[in-house]
C-alpha cells in the first residue's frame, strides 16, 4: 500500500466529512504512519499541501473533495514523482468520471489502497492548468454565476444555466489551431483533456488524456433548437455525431477575441480576457487510480 496523502477539502461531501478519519482508516490500516490527512483551511491551499507531501515523499496524495480540489492538488504536483489520487465528493468529479474511479466513498477508497499508477496529459490556458477541461464563452458564463449563486448542486447549475441562456451574446473571436487560423463567433469554445464536464455531461466524448492533443468543440451559436440538441447528445455522449458543434484535434491554440469574453478551469471561473494561448503538456502528471 503506497503512503497516502489525503487532502481534505472541509465544505466537500458534507454528510461524511466528520466520518473522513475512521473511514480512511477501515481502508488504510490503524496506523497513522502509513497515511496522513490534511485538511485545506482556504482557496489554493491544496497546491501547497501536495507540494508539501510531494517534498516529503508521499507515493501518493489523494484529493478528497470535488473538481476544484482535485485542480488544485494535480497544479501542486506537477513536476514531481507523487501520483495524484480521487477521493470524489464534489457534485460534477469531472475527471474521476472520466478515469472510472468509483464515485462511492468506500468503493473509491477500497481502489485507492491498491491503485494502478498511469500518466495523463495536462493542459494549459493562460498560464492557469487544468485536467479535465477549460472553456470560453457560455460555460465560463455559466460558472461565474454559478459561483454567486449561494448554493451548489446539480439542480442550482440548472437554473443559472437556462436563467443566463436567455442574456447571453457570444462573441467573435479569431482562431489559431495548431496553424489553422478561422474567425467565428465563439458560443461556446471548449478544449477539453478529458472528456466531460462532469455529471457524465460529454463535451468531448473521444477525448483522451494520454494522446497528446487536445479535444477543442467550436459552438458558434446556440439557437432553442441546437441547445436542445446540444443538451441531448451531451447526456447521451453523441455530440460530435450531432452536427451540432465542431470538433478539433490540436495540440496547442491561440484565441484573440474582439472584446472581453469569460473563461474557466475545470468548471472554475477566473475571469475576462481577450487573448488566451493553449498548450498541452504530455503525461506530465502521474495518477493513481
Amino acid at each position: 500500500m503506497p503512503k497516502t496523502c489525503f487532502i481534505l477539502n472541509p465544505k466537500a461531501g458534507p454528510s461524511q466529512r466528520h466520518n473522513m478519519p475512521a473511514l480512511i482508516a477501515q481502508h488504510f490500516g490503524a496506523l497513522e504512519s502509513d497515511y496522513e490527512i490534511r485538511p485545506t483551511e482556504y482557496a489554493g491551499h491544496a497546491v501547497e499541501l501536495a507540494k508539501t507531501a510531494a517534498a516529503e515523499g508521499f507515493a501518493v496524495v489523494a484529493a478528497v473533495g470535488g473538481d476544484g480540489t482535485v485542480n488544485e492538488v494535480g497544479r501542486g504536483l506537477l513536476g514531481t514523482e507523487t501520483a495524484m489520487g480521487i477521493i470524489p465528493q464534489g457534485s460534477g468529479n469531472g475527471l474521476a468520471r472520466h478515469l472510472k474511479v468509483p464515485l462511492g466513498l468506500a468503493a473509491s477508497l477500497r481502489r485507492l489502497a491498491t491503485p494502478a499508477f498511469s500518466r495523463m496529459d495536462v493542459g494549459v490556458i493562460n498560464g492557469h492548468p487544468f485536467f479535465c477541461t477549460a472553456g470560453l464563452g457560455f460555460d465560463a458564463h455559466v460558472s461565474q454565476h454559478f459561483a454567486q449563486a449561494g448554493s451548489r448542486g446539480l439542480s442550482t447549475y440548472l437554473q443559472v444555466t437556462l436563467r443566463e441562456y436567455r442574456r447571453y451574446r457570444p462573441v467573435p473571436v479569431q482562431l489559431n489551431l495548431d496553424g489553422q487560423e478561422r474567425a467565428t463567433d465563439c458560443y461556446v469554445l471548449a478544449f477539453a483533456n478529458a472528456s466531460q464536464y462532469g455529471n457524465n455531461a460529454y463535451i468531448a466524448p473521444l477525448a483522451d488524456l494520454r494522446d497528446g492533443l487536445l479535444d477543442v468543440c467550436l459552438i458558434d451559436a446556440l439557437p432553442v433548437g441546437r441547445a436542445f440538441r446540444v443538451s441531448l447528445a451531451m447526456a447521451l455522449g453523441t455530440l460530435p455525431k450531432s452536427q451540432a458543434a465542431e470538433y478539433f484535434r490540436v495540440p496547442r491554440g491561440r484565441v484573440v477575441a474582439e472584446g472581453p469574453i469569460g473563461f474557466h478551469v475545470d468548471g472554475d471561473y477566473l475571469g475576462h480576457a481577450t487573448e488566451f494561448e493553449v498548450t498541452l503538456m504530455p503525461l506530465a502528471l502521474a495518477v493513481a487510480v
